[in-house]
């Protein structure tokens, strides 16, 4: 019988699988899916086995290391604030106040 693997998942908390937490795990079947799928078309374009396992081999050495690794620097939110936060610009430049007179108290969001 094959090895059954725990998912560890606790109420309200991330799955973690082998130090993996939540959206990681699915960036690393997405890796695993495109270094095989790399595989088959290097295989049948003819490219020889002796050059073709040990490129495989350390590619996917080298996906689940960096999975791993941004894992666990960002942990489950992280990677996607840290994403974000470069694409907040540093000031906000308005060339009139009518934005801001307009404004109504409570949520109106502008209008009237």
């Amino acid at each position: 019988m094959g090895t059954v693997y725990q998912i560890n998942k606790g109420l309200n908390r991330p799955i973690g699988f082998k130090g993996l937490k939540a959206q990681y795990i699915a960036y690393l079947s997405a890796g695993l899916v495109v270094l095989l799928l790399s595989f088959t078309v290097f295989y049948i374009l003819g490219v020889p086995l002796v050059v073709l396992l040990p490129m495989t081999g350390l590619l996917g050495s080298a996906l689940f290391v960096a999975v791993t690794v941004l894992s666990k620097r960002f942990g489950r939110y992280g990677l996607m604030k840290y994403l974000a936060s470069s694409r907040v610009p540093v000031y906000l430049w308005f060339n009139s106040r009518k934005l801001f007179i307009h404004l109504k108290i409570g949520g109106g969001y502008g209008k009237k």
